[in-house]
C-alpha cells in the first residue's frame, strides 16, 4: 500500500533522517517509537509533505512520487487518501465540532453542505462526540479536540491515518479516550502510522514496530516480538528504560 524508499533531510546541515525505507501494508498499524530527537515527526511529516525531503522515493497504492521534487497537484492527490492528526489539534477555535470536521469537506470537497453535515456525524458517532456538534474547542477537554481531530480525519474516508504523537499534550487522565478511540480503529481495520511514546499502545494495538534512533531505523518488526524479544542492544535498552519508568 506504501512504500517509504532512502528518505534523507537535514536542516541547517543537521542530518535528521538518514536513508529511511519501510513499507506499510493495509490494515497495519505501525508504531514508530524511538527517544526524542531521533527524526520520528520529521519522518511522518515529510511523508505527507509537510516538510520537505531532501531526497526519497514514496509508492502509494501503485503510484512512484519523487519526495523531493513533486508537485503541488502530486502532493495534493496523495492528501486526498490521508489523514493527519496533530499533537495539538489544530482545530478552528471559532468554529463549532461540526464546523471544524465538515470545512474540509465543503471546501476542498466541494461537497454539499448536507451531505458534508452527514458525513461529520457519522464521523464524531465513531469517536464518541456526537452530543458535542455545537460545541466550539475551548468548551472541550484536550482529550475531546483531540477526538474531533481524528473525526475530522476520518470523514475524509482515507486509506491511510498518520498520527503525530496524538496523546502528547494531554493530561495523564485523558489519555485513554483518545487511545481508545484508536484501538477502535484498528479493530475496524484503518491503516495507520502513529508516532508515539504510549508503550502499551505500541504494544498491544499496533502490529509493527519502527524503532528510530538517531535518523536511522534500528529495528523493526512484529511488535510482540520487538518487546519481548529485542534483536538489537539499542532496542532493548530503549524497552528498559521505558519500561522502569513505568
Amino acid at each position: 500500500m506504501l512504500d517509504i524508499l532512502n528518505v534523507h533531510k537535514s536542516f541547517d546541515g543537521l542530518d535528521i533522517l538518514k536513508g529511511i525505507s519501510f513499507s506499510v501494508d493495509k490494515g497495519d498499524v505501525v508504531a514508530i517509537l524511538g527517544p526524542s530527537g531521533s527524526g520520528k515527526t520529521t519522518l511522518l511529516r515529510c511523508i505527507n509533505f509537510l516538510e520537505r525531503a531532501d531526497q526519497g522515493e514514496l509508492v502509494f497504492d501503485g503510484q512512484r512520487y519523487d519526495m523531493h521534487a513533486a508537485t503541488n497537484r502530486d502532493i495534493v492527490q496523495i492528501r486526498k487518501k490521508t489523514a493527519f492528526v496533530f499533537q495539538n489539534y489544530n482545530l478552528f477555535l471559532n468554529q463549532t465540532v461540526l464546523q471544524n470536521v465538515t470545512l474540509g469537506l465543503v471546501t476542498a470537497g466541494r461537497m454539499h453542505r448536507h451531505d458534508a453535515n452527514r458525513i461529520a456525524m457519522e464521523a464524531l458517532e465513531r469517536v464518541g462526540m456526537a452530543d458535542k456538534v455545537n460545541s466550539y474547542p475551548n468548551q472541550l477537554s484536550g482529550g475531546q479536540q483531540q477526538r474531533v481531530a481524528i473525526a475530522r480525519g476520518l470523514a475524509s474516508s482515507p486509506e491511510i491515518i498518520y498520527f503525530d504523537e496524538p496523546t502528547s499534550a494531554l493530561d495523564p487522565e485523558l489519555i485513554g479516550e483518545v487511545l481508545s478511540v484508536m484501538r477502535q480503529l484498528a479493530e475496524e481495520g484503518m491503516t495507520m502510522l502513529v508516532v508515539t511514546h504510549e508503550m502499551e499502545f505500541a504494544r498491544n494495538v499496533s502490529n509493527k514496530v519502527l524503532f528510530m534512533d538517531g535518523g536511522n531505523i534500528i529495528e523493526s518488526g512484529p511488535s510482540r516480538e520487538f518487546f519481548e524479544h529485542p534483536k538489537e542492544e539499542r532496542s532493548a535498552q530503549f524497552i528498559n528504560t521505558i519500561l522502569n519508568k513505568e
